[in-house]
């Protein structure tokens, strides 16, 4: 069945249909009387989809859609056509996800005001989830925005990649809870990814884009089939895609991104900085106690005077101090590819059956981040004076000065820089039937079953046994030769000395001793089936009364493999764990909606719309979600719509089972007044409560007669999350340490002088988490033909805003704000205003779009006291053009280009990671397509 939003509007001008535009994302709110012309009455071809229509074709296609048949509210189970979900949608066309030629869905819908890019190519360059693309509605969270495909949930962790974009007909975004409708994890919102499955013909396209610095290179290839066999019977579709953008390395090759940071300012506040790189390592290694301290080895093991900057903690600002940003990835290089092939067929005319195969896969290897030996005068990397490697001159030195060692920071890039080397591949399989009972009653029911497998590679990663080992190295008392300590009690021992002693110096046969690769092999595996019955059983006098009930069970699993040197934990810095759990889910869920008022004044079109669901979990027991709401027509044209909803999240698998995981943060500790390089643990928590949410959504729609393809709608949104499932930034952990929480302090540990050394940030539930806000949309539509132009062309005109009046988490002491704190990428920070503008033009032959995408000014990171952080209004310009070439007969082609931040305007300084803010600069793409 074809699950799809049927709230377009087909408004009547001068006694004419009036024709939404293709390629202009009407928000999917209300419907008004609509004509029952299909889309062979309008004599256009049925292949012809939504981004493939001319003028003349969309309001056929609108018509066609309106008069469809087994259609879905994508905020609803109820599927009655004209049917006004209270929950608010919006609609986004496969035309709108082309502008700005995006690599993804993801990262077209980012471009939307709702939605924040929490992990993306550019906010995840060093993260093992590197590329993935899932989608976070109101930056409540991933987890927290419910994705499905033709709405059925789907493997891969609800990462975008995995879809065929040449297949995508619409996305239609939820814009509140939904729990009650399709279960747990639609706290924030739900989007659905509808495939064309009417599509008939061959489409291939290509394309290819590069930035305004040269790099992200991209190369795209796409195609798509569909056909018709057994007399119309039966439909076959096949489409897929292949994708390789180079991404942007190193960071620094943006100025304003790589080597800034956050540091103490010298006078109790903390500045935002450039050029900042490392005080406690070096280069070929330097000298942090004794004599010498103070002094790097050079390439030849000669000593030179080490330029640290201005020393700000373990930071520095100038000098020499060398930084990963020197060598690590700003975006992530992503090559992939992915298809997906469907066939239908109508066994009878009261039963249709569909069989569905999807598959993908992601893969890449590039560079990481190193693993150093950042020291200090106490602590750190020793080095004895007998060293075996050390500098003459060195040793004579430290025996004048009665010193026995030394410790010894060194930047790594020689021998122990990571690179890492991932595969994710998706397959997943479904059957689905779909049928009616009479009349007044349809059916469905689906299983599906489908796996990913995550593995992943990093090699050169340091074996602390080993290294240390290889560290301590002599001269052999009977060859003369550099040997490993251990050696002269284990005279089989496979130690390899290591010669630290200037860039270049180790060897190739130490740099193998010393380091190993930490491996992952992950398989997630999704089984869900269900069953649904819809309908209008009776009316009453206000009109049909409808329904939807039905049962779903689904069963989540994970096996994650690590290597044996991860089990062991074998490396310093960084090192996979182990991952084994499952949970199952039965559930059974019941909607209705109740005509209670037609045709009375103020109360033209009264519907009440109610839905329940009980989800029974083998990890939590049963929790309850429900939704009511309300719809109502005031005037012709004017509608209001309400809802109130209880809607749950039970952990995921992540969330519950993953064991101990290892990075590092730069972090301002307000104790200490210091910016700091500090490790964080992070991991599952099996005792997780679920969440529970309570969301209200009310707001207006209006769509005046009288100025026909004129559309407003304003809503109004409030989100309370309790028992939050989260892991708290490192950063924000010491923050509300600091406030007060001793129970988040416990999760802090210092050393015997009081710096932060670790932090632990497993998942947990917290008190609270709340937003609220207005989304708002006007668009207007003018054929030209209404100025006298008789060019078959039309104007388009959209401007869509999201305003944040809050966005906060409590944990029970004290409560952090996080709106205008939209610089610092690890937190939650949203602006206060987003706004998207755009002004198209089409007719038969050609397209073109100018959209501007305004973020309001805020803050780099409101939870720190930054001297420089403010952050002033931004401003994006989008141009999308494109032109078909008219052919008589055979194929058609159109050849199109896009430019994405036109102007190549620079990002705020600092935005490393940025969920909102440009750092690639002006990327353009140009391609083709040609339809057989």
């Amino acid at each position: 069945m074809l699950y799809v939003n049927l709230f377009r509007r087909a408004l009547a001008a001068g006694g004419s249909a009036f024709a939404l535009s293709a390629t202009l994302a009407v928000p999917a709110l209300a419907q008004s009387a609509v004509p029952t012309a299909t889309a062979g009455d309008a004599g256009i071809d049925p292949a012809v989809t939504s981004a493939t229509a001319t003028p003349d074709q969309a309001s056929a296609l609108d018509q066609r859609d309106a008069a469809g048949q087994d259609v879905v509210v994508t905020g609803s189970r109820i599927d009655r056509a004209g049917f006004d979900a209270p929950t608010p949608t919006l609609r986004v066309t496969a035309t709108d996800l082309s502008v700005g030629g995006r690599p993804n869905v993801a990262a077209a819908l980012n471009d939307l005001p709702q939605f924040r890019a929490t992990t993306s190519a550019q906010t995840t360059g060093t993260n093992t989830g590197a590329g993935t693309a899932p989608v976070d509605l109101r930056g409540l969270g991933t987890s927290r925005t419910l994705v499905l495909l033709d709405g059925r949930r789907f493997a891969s962790d609800n990462d975008l990649n995995t879809i065929p974009t040449v297949l995508i007909k619409s996305v239609d975004v939820v814009t509140g809870g939904a729990s009650a409708a399709w279960g747990s994890g639609a706290v924030a919102g739900v989007v659905n990814v509808s495939i064309d499955d009417r599509f008939n013909g061959l489409r291939l396209g290509a394309q290819a884009g590069i930035s305004s610095f040269g790099d992200a290179a991209e190369r795209r290839f796409e195609g798509a089939f569909g056909a018709e066999f057994a007399g119309g019977r039966g439909h076959v579709l096949v489409g897929g895609e292949y994708l390789d953008n180079d991404g942007v390395v190193p960071k620094v090759s943006r100025p304003r991104i790589g080597r800034w940071a956050t540091v103490a300012d010298g006078a109790g506040r903390f500045v935002l900085a450039p050029d900042v790189g490392f005080s406690n390592a070096a280069y070929g290694g330097l000298i942090m106690s004794g004599v010498l301290a103070g002094n790097a080895f050079n390439s030849d093991g000669t000593l030179r005077r080490f330029d640290g900057g201005t020393v700000r903690g373990t930071n520095s600002i100038g000098g020499e101090g060398p930084s990963n940003d020197d060598l690590s990835p700003l975006v992530t290089p992503q090559r992939r590819y992915n298809g997906l092939a469907r066939v239908s067929y109508e066994l009878s005319d009261a039963v249709k059956a569909t069989a569905e195969v999807r598959h993908s896969r992601m893969y890449n290897d590039y560079i990481w981040f190193g693993d150093h030996n950042r020291s200090s005068a106490t602590s750190g990397l020793r080095i004895g004076s007998d060293n075996a490697f050390l500098p003459a001159a060195v040793r004579e030195q430290m025996a004048a000065a009665g010193q026995t060692s030394f410790f010894l920071g060194r930047f790594n890039n020689d021998f122990a820089y990571s690179t890492i080397d991932f595969e994710r591949e998706t397959t997943q399989a479904t059957l689905a039937l779909d049928g009616t009972i009479g009349t007044r009653l349809r059916w469905s029911a689906y299983y599906t079953h489908g796996a990913f497998q995550n593995n992943i590679d990093t090699p050169g990663f340091i074996l602390t046994q080993n290294y240390a080992q290889a560290v301590d190295s002599i001269v052999s008392p009977t060859t003369g030769q550099p040997i490993c300590r251990v050696a002269l009690t284990d005279p089989g021992t496979a130690c390899v000395p290591i010669n630290l002693f200037g860039e270049g110096a180790p060897s190739a046969a130490a740099a193998a001793y010393v380091t190993g690769t930490p491996m992952s092999r992950s398989t997630t595996k999704l089984d869900v089936t269900g069953f649904s019955l819809r309908g209008e059983p009776f009316a009453l006098p206000a009109g049909d009364v409808s329904f939807a009930a039905g049962f779903e069970a689904r069963k989540e699993q994970i096996d994650t493999r690590v290597g044996a040197l991860d089990l062991a934990r074998a490396f310093t810095s960084f090192s996979f764990s182990p991952l084994a759990g499952a949970f199952t889910v039965k559930e059974a869920f019941g909607e209705l909606l109740v005509p209670v008022i037609h045709d009375t004044p103020l109360l033209r079109r009264l519907e009440l719309n109610g839905a329940v669901r009980v989800s029974d979990y083998s990890t939590t027991g049963s929790i309850w979600s429900y939704k009511l709401g309300g719809t109502n027509e005031f005037f012709p044209g004017l509608r209001g719509r309400a809802t109130y909803s209880r809607d749950i999240r039970s952990a995921s698998l992540s969330e519950l089972f993953t064991q101990s995981t290892i990075g590092y943060n730069n972090l301002t500790d307000p104790q200490t007044g210091q910016s700091v390089y500090v490790q964080n643990i992070g991991g599952g928590n099996v005792a997780l409560r679920p969440e529970v949410a309570n969301t209200f959504t009310g707001g207006v729609t209006w769509s005046p007669g009288s100025v026909a393809g004129l559309n407003l709608t304003v809503d109004y949104y409030d989100i309370r999350i309790d028992d939050v499932i989260t892991t708290i930034a490192p950063q924000d952990l010491v923050t509300r340490c600091f406030a007060g929480n001793l129970d988040l302090c416990s999760r802090i540990d210092r050393d015997a002088a009081g710096t932060l050394v670790r932090t632990r940030s497993t998942f947990v539930n917290l008190s609270q988490y709340k937003t609220n806000g207005i989304d708002a949309e006007l668009s207007y539509l003018l054929p030209l033909s209404r100025l006298g132009v008789d060019s078959g062309g039309r104007l388009r005109f959209r401007l869509l805003g999201t305003w944040v009046d809050g966005l906060s988490t409590d944990d029970g002491v004290s409560q952090i704000e996080y709106v205008r704190s939209q610089g610092y990428s690890f937190g939650l920070g949203v602006p206060k205003w987003r706004v998207n503008g755009a002004i198209g033009y089409d007719d038969k032959t050609y397209s073109a779009e100018l959209r501007a995408r305004y973020i309001s000014p805020g803050e780099y990171n409101l939870t720190q006291d930054i001297t420089n952080g403010h952050i002033g209004a931004y401003t994006y310009v989008d141009l999308q053009l494109a032109a078909r070439i008219p052919v008589t007969s055979g194929p058609s082609l159109e050849v199109y280009a896009n430019a994405s931040n036109l102007f190549d305007k620079a990002p705020p300084v600092g935005s490393l990671y940025s969920p909102y803010y440009d750092v690639i600069g002006r990327y353009v793409t140009v391609g083709a397509r040609v339809r057989f």
